[in-house]
C-alpha cells in the first residue's frame, strides 16, 4: 500500500501548490515542495523493489500517511489563518490529530531519511467441464415431467458457479425452455432483492416486482431458474414460493459448497453432481488455454507450465488466477520459473495451499494496481457497483497517478480495471454496447483475500453491526448496519455507507477533519428528517475542507457554503421517485476549481453570472432542468464529457424561452448526450442544426424531431450508441440513406409510433443490437436487417402482434440463413 501513499501525497500537494497558491506561506510552499519532489522519487523505484511486502514498504506506507495527515493539517490551519474560516478547533474530548509548522520539518526530514535508504537499497535491486457438462445437461433434459433440481454441490473455488454459466448459456436451453432466470442468492440475502433481480432477468419490467408477478410469468411455462450460491434452507423455503410445478420439465438448478443443504432441497430428486477437482491433464489444459487460447504454448515454457498446474492440486479458480500472472507478465522462461518458484514455497508452507495460491495473484501485481484491488474488499458480498462510481471513488481517493498520455483519470481508472481483468482477479459481469466494463464481479473467494489484504495493511475495514473497541480506527470504513458512532478520529478519510438505515442515532462528521469521501447513497435519513418540512444538511459537513466526494439519497438544499468545499470533485444526489423537485444549486458552484463531476436526479444549474472561475474540470453535469445552451456558460464548462438535459413545460414562460440548444454543437469534448422534453402542450424547443462531433452515445426523450429531420443524428460519424424513447422522432415514416450511422452499435427505439421503417443492409454497417420496445404501429421489421453484416442480437416485446410475428419470421430467416443461434432473436414482456 505504499505506492497508493505516495501517489495520494502528491496529488494533495499537488493541489496545494496548484490551486491554492494565494494561502500558502513561503516557509510551507518550501517544504511541501521538499515532501514532494522525494515523493516522486519513491514513487519511481517502489515498482523496481521485489514483489513480496517487505518492513521497508510499511515504514513508506505509514511515513506517507503521517506526512499526508500534517500537510493536510498544516494547510487547512492556514487557510484558516487567512480567511478567518468557521473551521472547528479539534475537540480534544476525541481522538483527533494535531501539528504544527514544526512537525511539518520534521516529518520533511523523516522523509529525506527514508529516501536516503532506499537509494542505497536501490542500487543492489537491480479449461476442463466437458464431461460435467454432458452430464448436468442430461439431467436437464430428462424425460420427466415434473419440476426437477438440479444441484451442484462443491468447495469454494472449483467452478460450481462456471459449470452452471456454462450449461445455463447454451443455445440448447434457450430453445428448450420458454422461460429461463438467474439470480445468485449468497450467504446475506435481501429477499425483496432477489425478487426484484429475478424478476428482471426472467423478462419483467414492473417498477415493484412481487412474488406473485415471477409465479404468474412462469405459470404455464416450461422455466429454467438458476440459484447460484445458496447457503439455507430458510432461504429456499421463501424462495420456492415463485416457482409452479407446471408438469412441462420445468427445472430449478443450483450450486452451493453445502452437501446437506443440497440433499434436503432435492429430497425427491436422488441425484446430485459432485464437482471433482481436475487432473494433472485437464489442469495443464485449462492453464494453456487461459494464456494462450488457441495457440501452442512455446515447448521451452511447457515444461514450467505443467509444473505450475500440478501445484494448483486441480481447483480450476487457483489455475484461472495463476494464469492470470502468467499471462500478463513477460512470458518468458525466467519469469515462469520466478511464478513456478513462488507457486511451489507457497503450497510447502502449509496446508492452506490454495490461499497462498490466491495471495501470490496479490504480491506479484504491480504497486500502482494493488490499492485498487483491494478497495474491492471494502463492500459487501454481490455489491453490485457501477463502475462509473467505483472509477469517481479511486480518483477521490488519490491513487491515480496523471499519465503522458491525454486520458483522463478517469478513463486511466478503466484501463487499470480492464487489467485486474485481464489477469483474472476481477470479472466483466456487465458490459455497455461500446464493450466498456459496466458492472464487475468478485469471487467470493477473492473478495475474501481482499479484505484478510486489507486489513493486514491497515487499508480498509469493513464494518458491519458494532465495531470492537479494541479495534484501531482506519483510514478507510465501509459501514453496514450500524449507525457510525464510533467514528470519531480525524484520521478518518473514507466513510462508505452500504445499509438501508431508516432510524436510529443520527451521526456527526464534524470531528473527522481530513474526511475526503463521504459516501450516504445507501443510507437513506442520516441528515433526513421525515417529520420535518424542510431539510437540510449540517453547517459542519461544509467545513470539511479536504472533502472530495459527496453522496447522499435526499433533495437537500445545497448551501452556499459549498464553496469552502475547495477541494470537492464529485456530488451526487440521487432521487427516489417521492422527491421530484429540482435540487436548486448556489452560484457558489462556480467557486469549485476541482469539481469533475455532478450527478443530481434532478437540478437547476445557476448561470454563469456571478461565476468566478471556468470549472475546466467539470466532466459531468446529469441531469440540470431548463438549461440553457448560451455560448456563455458552455464556454465555463468547456471539457464536459457527458450532459444529460431535462426541459420541462411548467409554465407560459418556458414555453417562449429560447434555450439555445443550437450552441451545443460548441462543446467539442461531448461524448455522451441525453435530451429529455415533456409537458410541452405548445411547440417545443428546437434542437439545433448540429451535434457535437466527438458524440457517441445519444438518448433523445420525447423532443418530437421529424424522421426527415433526422439526419442530423445519422451525420454523427463517432455515434456508437443511440436510444429514441417517448416520440423522440415522430412521422409514420423512417427512411434511412447510405453514409449514415457508419459507427453505430446499439440502437433502441421505446414508445414511437411510426408504422414504415424503410432501410437497406448497407445502411448500418456495424450494428449489433437492435432493440425495439412499444412501437405499437410499426408493421413489421424490414427484411434487410436481417442482412445487416454485424447483428447479433435483435429484441422485440410483445406491445405488438404484427411486430412480434415479423420477429419471428426474421428468426427463421437468419437461423436458415447463418444457423441457429449466430444471431439472438429475443422476446420480452412488455
Amino acid at each position: 500500500m505504499a505506492f497508493a501513499a505516495l501517489v495520494s501525497l502528491a496529488k494533495t500537494i499537488y493541489l496545494i501548490l496548484n490551486y491554492h497558491q494565494t494561502s500558502i506561506p513561503t516557509p510551507f510552499r518550501n517544504q511541501i515542495k521538499s515532501i514532494h519532489k522525494n515523493v516522486s522519487f519513491l514513487q519511481a523505484v517502489l515498482p523496481d523493489f521485489p514483489k513480496t511486502p517487505s518492513s521497508l514498504e510499511h515504514r513508506i506506507r505509514d511515513l506517507a500517511y503521517k506526512a499526508e495527515d500534517v500537510v493536510e493539517i498544516v494547510w487547512s490551519d492556514k487557510v484558516r489563518d487567512s480567511s478567518k474560516s468557521k473551521l472547528k478547533q479539534p475537540n480534544q474530548n476525541h481522538e483527533n490529530l494535531c501539528y504544527d509548522f514544526p512537525d511539518l520539518e520534521k516529518v520533511t526530514k523523516e522523509v529525506e531519511a527514508i529516501v536516503k535508504e532506499v537509494r542505497e537499497r536501490h542500487k543492489e535491486v537491480v479449461v476442463g467441464f466437458d464431461k460435467e457438462l454432458i452430464e448436468v445437461k442430461e439431467k436437464l433434459l430428462r424425460d420427466q415431467s415434473n419440476l426437477e433440481f438440479v444441484p451442484i454441490v462443491g468447495m469454494p473455488g472449483i467452478g460450481k458457479t462456471t459449470l452452471a454459466k456454462y450449461t445455463y448459456e447454451d443455445a440448447l436451453f434457450e430453445k428448450h425452455f420458454d422461460v429461463r432466470g438467474w439470480i445468485r442468492v449468497s450467504q446475506h440475502y435481501n429477499f425483496d432483492q432477489i425478487v426484484s433481480s429475478l424478476g428482471a432477468s426472467i423478462g419483467l419490467s414492473n417498477a415493484k416486482i412481487e412474488m406473485d408477478d415471477v409465479f404468474r410469468k412462469l405459470v404455464d411455462r416450461r422455466y429454467l431458474i438458476v440459484l447460484d450460491d445458496i447457503w439455507s434452507v430458510e432461504a429456499w423455503d421463501e424462495l420456492q414460493r415463485m416457482f409452479p410445478d407446471n408438469g412441462n420439465k420445468s427445472r430449478i438448478m443450483f450450486t452451493t459448497r453445502l452437501l446437506d443443504l443440497a440433499t434436503s432441497i432435492a429430497s425427491d430428486g436422488i441425484w446430485i453432481h459432485h464437482m471433482q477437482l481436475l487432473n494433472e491433464i485437464s489442469s495443464w489444459e485449462l492453464l494453456r488455454n487461459r494464456i494462450f487460447g488457441d495457440k501452442p504454448c512455446p515447448s521451452e515454457l511447457e515444461p514450467l507450465g505443467r509444473m505450475v498446474a500440478a501445484c494448483c492440486s486441480g481447483l480450476p479458480l487457483a489455475i484461472v488466477v495463476i494464469s492470470g500472472l502468467l499471462a500478463v507478465d513477460q512470458k518468458t522462461v525466467a519469469v515462469w520459473e520466478k511464478v513456478a518458484q513462488d507457486v511451489k514455497s507457497a503450497i510447502s508452507e502449509n496446508d492452506s495451499q490454495f490461499d497462498k495460491i490466491l495471495s501470490l495473484s496479490y504480491t506479484h501485481l504491480p504497486h500502482h494496481l494493488r490499492p485498487l484491488f483491494l478497495y474491492l474488499g471494502g463492500f459487501p458480498q454481490d455489491y453490485e457497483m457501477p463502475v462509473s462510481k467505483l472509477v469517481k471513488l479511486w480518483v477521490a481517493e488519490g491513487f491515480l497517478k496523471q499519465s503522458g498520455s491525454n486520458k483522463s483519470l478517469e478513463e486511466i481508472a478503466e484501463d487499470y480495471l480492464e487489467d485486474l481483468i485481464k489477469r483474472n482477479l476481477v470479472s466483466a459481469a456487465k458490459r455497455k454496447p461500446n464493450g466498456r466494463i459496466k458492472r464487475f464481479g468478485l469471487h467470493d473467494l477473492m473478495r475474501e483475500m481482499c479484505i484478510r489484504k486489507a486489513q493486514e495493511h491497515n487499508f480498509f475495514l469493513h464494518v458491519r453491526g458494532s465495531l470492537d473497541q479494541g479495534t484501531k480506527i482506519l483510514r478507510r470504513v465501509s459501514v453496514a448496519h450500524s449507525d457510525m458512532d464510533f467514528l470519531y478520529g480525524s484520521a478518518i478519510h473514507t466513510v462508505i455507507c452500504l445499509c438501508d438505515r431508516k432510524q436510529g442515532k443520527k451521526c456527526s462528521f464534524d470531528n473527522c477533519r481530513l474526511l475526503r469521501i463521504l459516501d450516504l447513497i445507501d443510507a437513506q435519513e442520516y441528515f433526513y428528517k421525515s417529520d420535518s418540512s424542510s431539510n437540510s444538511l449540517p453547517d459542519h459537513l461544509f467545513e470539511l475542507f479536504h472533502l472530495r466526494y459527496l453522496a447522499l439519497d435526499y433533495p437537500f438544499s445545497i448551501p452556499a457554503a459549498i464553496s469552502n468545499l475547495r477541494n470537492l470533485q464529485t456530488l451526487i444526489i440521487a432521487l427516489d421517485n417521492h422527491h421530484l423537485k429540482p435540487v436548486e444549486l448556489p452560484v457558489e458552484i462556480w467557486r469549485l476549481p476541482q469539481l469533475r463531476h455532478i450527478l443530481i436526479a434532478s437540478c437547476v444549474f445557476p448561470s454563469e453570472q456571478g461565476a468566478t472561475i471556468a470549472l475546466e474540470n467539470l466532466q459531468t453535469l446529469f441531469k440540470a432542468v431548463n438549461f440553457v445552451c448560451s455560448e456563455e456558460i458552455l464556454v465555463k464548462i468547456p471539457n464536459l464529457k457527458k450532459l444529460g438535459i431535462l426541459y420541462k413545460g411548467d409554465d407560459e414562460k418556458t414555453y417562449e424561452k429560447d434555450y439555445e440548444l443550437q450552441n451545443l454543437a460548441t462543446l467539442q469534448t461531448l461524448e455522451d448526450l441525453k435530451i429529455e422534453m415533456c409537458n410541452f402542450p405548445k411547440e417545443k424547443p428546437r434542437l439545433g442544426p448540429d451535434f457535437p462531433k466527438k458524440l457517441k452515445n445519444l438518448t433523445l426523450s420525447g423532443v418530437g424531431l421529424p424522421w426527415e429531420d433526422f439526419k442530423i443524428v445519422s451525420s454523427l460519424s463517432n455515434l456508437q450508441v443511440l436510444k429514441l424513447r417517448d416520440n423522440a422522432c415522430i412521422g409514420e415514416t423512417w427512411e434511412t440513406t447510405d453514409g449514415g450511422f457508419s459507427q453505430l452499435e446499439f440502437l433502441l427505439i421505446d414508445q414511437s409510433h411510426f408504422e414504415n421503417w424503410i432501410t437497406e443492409s448497407s445502411h448500418f454497417p456495424r450494428l449489433k443490437f437492435l432493440v425495439l420496445h412499444h412501437c405499437w404501429s410499426l408493421v413489421g421489421i424490414p427484411e434487410d436487417v436481417g442482412d445487416f453484416s454485424a447483428l447479433e442480437l435483435i429484441e422485440v416485446d410483445d406491445c405488438n402482434a404484427c411486430l412480434k410475428e415479423s420477429a419471428k419470421m426474421m428468426k427463421s430467416y437468419l437461423d436458415d440463413t447463418y444457423g441457429d443461434g449466430m444471431v439472438l432473436v429475443r422476446f420480452v414482456t412488455g
